[in-house]
């Protein structure tokens, strides 16, 4: 069923982002975007609960890892295409509208395409019974994970954490063109250092696959949430595009390593059966904190506008000091990890 149930939510996301060019209005696109995200945000539950089948504990991290990685270097491909569809749409005698439409239809080919060999090759050998009702017993089911979580108290304060360093991740992620433009930062410039961080990702993600191989997957976890704090950190002080640039780096170096290690951690301490149920309740957690990145850099953005500070020479603006408060996040993320992580080590005998 895991099976089935990803191809459908991967066909709904995909089939929506082929079609969203062809909207006849913003509210019609606003649906068919909302739609899209949401089969891709729930094709991820299934594609990451089928990690525990796919792979050994032992090559857990590795296999992970290596799944970020070549996920961040292959979505550079219809990326850079793109890109130069929108950015230069007369040198292929488009216009700026049908130069879009290809581009939503290219992404969502290259889902479609790169779905295939999974689908092809996974098997499902973990299994719960079958309900009679599976949409009502679906609700079910999430209460008694959610109890089982509060029972298994390092899952629970994994699954906290997760959720607070999480959304520094996410914040930083969905927030940086946003925050370079308001600076005043050029966008095309922009979007080519989103590039650079994708690039970056692949070898680095690589290099924790392997790191993981030698050090306790706990301790490169920590690594990267201190790592994310000093780049918020950076980004308060950065005034200029070579400083965006180098942030992206930064950013890139760290982002692959923290997600498929967050991953493969959770897969280590649940039992396989049950990983669609507790992968589920991570992509909860996950999508659940999204908003409060966001919502504490609106209302601190919203109540110092008209602030400026001198730190070390630099003029701090509202913008600035908005983006500080995701240092909260990491702080009590890597708090909660660190309860959690000895949990976990107590647990084992």
């Amino acid at each position: 069923m895991k099976k089935q149930f990803f191809l459908v939510t991967m066909l709904v996301g995909a089939l929506c982002c082929a079609v969203l060019g062809f909207a006849p209005g913003w509210l019609a696109f606003l649906c068919l975007f909302i739609l899209a995200r949401v089969g891709y945000s729930s094709s991820l539950i299934f594609y990451d609960s089928m990690l525990p089948e796919v792979t050994s504990e032992e090559r857990m991290d590795k296999v992970s890892s290596m799944g970020f990685a070549f996920g961040y270097i292959g979505s550079v491909i219809p990326f850079v295409v793109c890109l130069v569809l929108v950015l230069m749409p007369g040198m292929f005698g488009l216009t700026q509208g049908s130069a879009m439409v290809i581009a939503f239809l290219i992404t969502a080919v290259w889902w479609i395409a790169c779905t295939a060999p999974l689908l092809r090759r996974y098997r499902q050998t973990a299994f719960v019974t079958a309900e009679k009702s599976p949409l009502l017993d679906s609700f079910r089911q999430l209460g008694r994970t959610i109890r089982d979580a509060k029972k298994e108290k390092h899952i629970f304060v994994y699954l906290l954490a997760f959720f607070f360093f999480i959304d520094g991740v996410y914040t930083i992620i969905d927030m940086a063109t946003a925050y370079g433009t308001a600076l005043g930062l050029d966008t095309t410039g922009l979007l080519l250092a989103l590039l650079v961080t994708q690039i970056v990702a692949f070898p680095c993600s690589i290099i924790f696959g392997r790191l993981s191989t030698k050090y306790d997957t706990g301790l490169l976890i920590k690594v990267c949430i201190i790592a994310y704090t000093c780049v918020v950190m950076f980004a308060v002080f950065m005034v200029s595009q070579w400083q965006f640039w180098l942030l992206a780096v930064m950013v890139g170096m760290f982002q692959g390593g923290v997600q498929a290690l967050s991953r493969s951690y959770l897969g280590k301490i649940i039992p396989p059966e049950r990983s669609g149920e507790f992968f589920g309740l991570m992509d909860i957690f996950g999508k659940g904190a999204s908003f409060m990145g966001m919502t504490l850099i609106s209302v601190v953005s919203q109540l110092t506008v008209g602030v400026h500070l001198n730190i070390f020479g630099v003029t701090l603006q509202n913008e600035n000091l908005a983006v500080s408060t995701l240092i909260l996040l990491f702080a009590i993320g890597y708090v909660l990890f660190c309860k959690a992580d000895k949990l976990n080590k107590q647990r084992i005998p």
